[in-house]
């Protein structure tokens, strides 16, 4: 029984309990939420226990057992979140919506061509290139909500101080100057002008109201970005969540910091936690799409290998080692304490990077693209990333309230899960495919929930597969399978599946995953039990239909070569660190800590940092699951690894390539081997069960240029007072 959802078939008198104790968590999610309430004082007013859950206080926990209940055990969970007869696999699946850039202006001219994008102003006291690689200081009006007064556009930490104004700006900003450049709101649901699309999960599902769900521009569907290798992109991403603090029904946060999950990029571009800013800022993120190794490998960019679909149908040629190329990626928010909240909110969007090897035209044969699902350009016009046979699909769990919107519990601090599942923001859809290959690049995009998905067919019985990615990389051998490994939260597995056989039938991605809480998977179920819905969970299961009833446009010219990209060669380690994480001791009292090297335990603060790796070395990162039974999906900022060992073992083949989140499971232990080249800063790494980070399980860390001094962490205020903070240097450089 799962110790989240109540059971449909539960009794009047149980979801009446655990309807009491939702609405009365729900008034204390809201002010804290709203900053009338710290994470401290819940732990002080012993609503949280010393242990991380909730305290089992009648009329308010969700694990206080109902006098009333069936056969003694029962929870007084949530009650089943309502689906107002909305039936599985009666609507089509929402592809991703594709943004579209404007070609770069960098000046410090706000005067230009309409048509283009002018990605930075007149700064002042600044004057040319320190003007485009700085923070815009032009002044406007600040919402008296926010204190009033006046403060900078851009949300960027500046130090006007002389000398100072170098503090966040963009590295490498003239190297890789932006040629694309996207223009992007966070804003309230609303209906999408495009396709006249309202905002619902199902057609039968209420509308969602304006501040139940924060998105990319308040629409669905879920948006997707394309880049390429050679195009370095500026995304200009504006604040414009309501100013009030207390308008975000009941949950979330309006400050907001945008992680690219993994890029190749200095730290100002990285979504630190700490670097927000406010409703009415933007901030200018600098995405260079660049190989790693550009400075000491294939300099004179030779190698065909790396490189970017040229327009012509050529390449490219870039600098740097082939083997770091990158293909599918994500972005979303990573707000101090608020990820979470603001990522299931609705904060969260995908990015498809292009190269050479995978262009995204699968009728370029020049032999060095691997000719991948997509689609052609010879019936498109288009000679790099089609999408007609490469599917983005965003999976997550949700819940909602009796009156269908969205709903978010913190108390649930082992992890939050949601009892409808969902794909591409419509509920258990239906997606009609053409007999032949299609590409598949799947994301975790759960608050706590991991997957194990397989594919069946109408009978439920297995149907082979192959796994070709796993997080942003290709992998160094395609995988043939017909069940994928546990997906933790963030992992994106690419897929291919071959409909030519199954033309006028249906197949069935299924989850097999059971979670019993938010801890971890409590059991993986063989796919007939899974398919014949032997589970209480109510995530378990088929939920997403594959439909082969299109005609075959073309003939299928894609291609799934055995071998992709094998993984890149590091130099010797300089040294060991182990990062351990564990529950309790930690100095704010919170449930969740991180123990660097045999040290303190402690809890997140982005002040302090707990490395300090130097520029240009290799390091081996031993990754330690401090025991309990939780399961860790730990993810390191900045730069993929590769997995030298789990629990002393090599690591499967689908595990084989670069990584950048690491399950961890139960008293587990992972050792990767990482390199820190070219960018410097302040980066992070956290537990992905975006309720273990919140409260409170991430760790700082720094890449430093030579010296012993890591940077001084940012303070942002919409009044632009930058004020830096003193920094813990850590005891082991």
């Amino acid at each position: 029984m799962s110790n989240i959802y109540l059971p449909r078939n539960a009794s009047k008198a149980q979801l009446r309990a655990a309807e009491n104790a939702r609405k009365n968590r729900v008034e204390i999610v809201k002010a804290y939420s709203h900053g009338q309430v710290s994470r401290r004082d819940l732990v002080k007013w012993g609503l949280i226990t010393a242990g991380g859950v909730i305290a089992p206080i009648g009329g308010l926990s969700p694990f206080v057992k109902s006098a009333r209940a069936d056969s003694g055990g029962i929870p007084t969970g949530a009650s089943p979140s309502p689906l107002f007869r909305a039936q599985p696999f009666s609507q089509p699946m929402l592809r991703l919506e594709v943004l579209n850039p404007k070609p770069a202006v960098c000046t410090d001219d706000p005067s230009g061509d309409p048509k283009k994008m002018v990605v930075s102003a007149a700064q002042s006291g600044l004057q040319g290139n320190d003007a485009e690689r700085c923070a815009c200081q032009e002044k406007m009006n600040v919402d008296a909500a926010l204190g009033g007064g006046v403060g900078p556009c851009e949300g960027r930490p500046f130090d006007p101080r002389p000398g100072k104004e170098d503090y966040f700006a963009h590295q490498l900003w003239h190297d890789f100057e932006p040629k694309v450049a996207y223009d992007i709101t966070q804003r309230g649901a609303r209906t999408n002008p495009n396709g006249n699309i309202e905002f619902r999960f199902h057609p039968n599902m209420p509308v969602q109201d304006e501040n139940s769900m924060w998105t990319f521009d308040g629409t669905v569907p879920p948006k997707l970005v394309l880049g390429r290798y050679g195009e370095p992109i500026l995304f200009r991403h504006h604040n414009g969540l309501p100013a009030d603090v207390k308008k975000n029904n009941g949950f979330g946060r309006h400050t907001i910091s945008t992680h690219e999950h993994n890029g190749h990029h200095g730290y100002e571009n990285d979504g630190f936690t700490g670097a927000f800013f406010y409703p009415g800022q933007y901030y200018d993120y600098h995405w260079p799409i660049k190989l790693a190794g550009f400075s000491t490998i294939n300099k004179e960019a030779s190698d065909p290998r790396a490189g970017g679909p040229a327009d012509n149908g050529g390449i490219n040629k870039v600098a740097g080692d082939w083997r770091e190329t990158m293909s599918t990626h994500w972005f979303h928010d990573h707000m101090f304490s608020f990820t979470a909240q603001n990522v299931y909110k609705g904060n969260a969007a995908m990015f498809n990077i292009y190269s050479a090897l995978d262009r995204g035209a699968e009728d370029i044969n020049d032999g060095v693209n691997f000719r991948l699902p997509s689609g052609r350009a010879d019936k498109s016009g288009k000679s790099w990333g089609n999408l007609d046979y490469d599917v983005n699909l965003m999976v997550a769990d949700k819940a909602f309230d009796p009156a269908g919107q969205l709903y978010f519990d913190i108390f649930n601090l082992d992890g939050f899960l949601g009892d409808v599942m969902t794909v591409n923001a419509c509920y258990k859809p239906f997606f009609q495919v053409e007999p032949r290959k299609y590409r598949f690049r799947i994301l975790n995009a759960s608050v706590s929930r991991f997957f194990k998905i397989g594919l069946a067919d109408e009978r439920g019985n297995p149907v082979q597969f192959t796994q070709i990615g796993n997080d942003g990389n290709l992998l160094p051998n395609t995988v043939p399978l017909t069940e994928m490994d546990e997906q933790g939260i963030a992992e994106r597995y690419d897929i291919v599946i071959d409909f030519s056989k199954f033309n006028g039938k249906k197949l069935y991605l299924v989850n097999l995953c059971e979670h019993q809480d938010g801890t971890k998977p409590s059991r993986d179920l063989r796919l007939a039990d899974a398919w014949a819905n032997k589970s209480n969970d109510p995530c378990v299961g088929k939920f997403l239909e594959f439909q082969v009833v299109k005609p075959l446009a073309y003939p299928d010219e894609s291609q799934v070569p055995a071998q992709l990209i094998p993984n890149p060669v590091m130099p010797a380690p300089v040294r060991t660190r182990t990062f351990e994480f564990g529950k309790g001791g930690g100095q704010d009292g919170l449930p969740w800590t991180i123990k660097v090297d045999g040290g303190q335990s402690f809890n997140a603060d982005y002040v302090r940092s707990s490395a300090l790796p130097q520029i240009g070395t290799s390091e081996i990162w031993v990754l330690k699951n401090g025991g309990g039974g939780w399961d860790h999906p730990i993810h390191i900022h900045f730069e993929e690894g590769q997995i030298l060992s789990r629990n002393g073992a090599r690591p499967s083949p689908a595990e084989s390539g670069r990584k950048d989140v690491y399950r961890l499971k139960p008293s587990g232990e992972v050792r990767i081997q990482m390199q820190f080249r070219e960018f410097a800063g302040m980066y992070m790494e956290h537990c992905h069960n975006t309720q273990h980070e919140d409260n409170a399980m991430l760790v700082r860390w720094d890449i430093n240029g030579g010296g012993t001094v890591a940077l001084d962490a940012p303070n942002p205020s919409p009044q632009g007072q930058y004020g830096k903070t003193p920094t813990t240097v850590p005891t082991k450089i």
